[in-house]
């Protein structure tokens, strides 16, 4: 049997690792691949799908995933399971790399690339956090997501609400402009807020 693990960090992730191209990527190698998806935070380390899936391969099983970093998230990590996997009979294909070979000279490629991977990775947390602090010196910066919406729709579209005497509903408002009914209520909320402070 060939088994596909598909795995992503966020809901919206893009670049080509999203579970539909994943997807796609395996079925046109493995067109029987039975496939497994899994989605959690780049912090979590335990899987619980792909710890199922390892748990159901038997000897002559094929697992593929698209790339390395789907596979494992340290080089101790994927070393042990290779060992584990070869150990077990069962072949593991990367696509963007190729089969795994259980000879010395496999063990020596995989070690050096999952080593590579894992110090990429490093690399980029430790990026994003440098850029991370520069951003919160700046006088404008603000923690999270940028908000959808700007403060003059918003400012806007509340003026429209019943509660601050305008004619329409949440719901009418949320229709009109777009905006979600939640959205209307936290921000009424905050405008409420400020208004009681000031």
């Amino acid at each position: 049997m060939n088994y596909g693990y598909i795995r992503v960090s966020t809901k919206a992730q893009l670049d080509n690792n999203s579970f539909e191209q994943q997807e796609k990527e395996i079925l046109e190698r493995y067109h029987d691949a039975e496939i497994y998806k899994e989605q959690f935070t780049g912090s979590s380390m335990d899987r619980p799908v792909f710890n199922k899936l390892l748990g159901k391969l038997q000897k002559n099983d094929t697992l593929v995933v698209t790339k390395l970093d789907r596979f494992c998230r340290t080089t101790k990590e994927g070393l042990e399971l290779i060992d584990e996997l070869s150990n077990r009979g069962i072949r593991i294909h990367i696509l963007n790399m190729g089969l795994i070979e259980d000879t010395a000279m496999g063990k020596l490629i995989v070690t050096n690339l999952l080593a590579f991977s894992e110090f990429e990775s490093s690399m980029i947390i430790e990026r994003t956090q440098q850029g991370k602090a520069i951003a919160k010196e700046k006088p404008y910066f603000k923690e999270g997501r940028p908000r959808k919406f700007n403060k003059k729709t918003i400012e806007q579209a509340l003026r429209m609400l019943t509660v601050n005497g305008g004619g329409y509903s949440y719901n009418e408002v949320a229709e009109i402009m777009g905006i979600s009914r939640s959205t209307l209520i936290r921000r009424q909320n905050e405008f409420r807020y400020k208004k009681t402070k000031d």
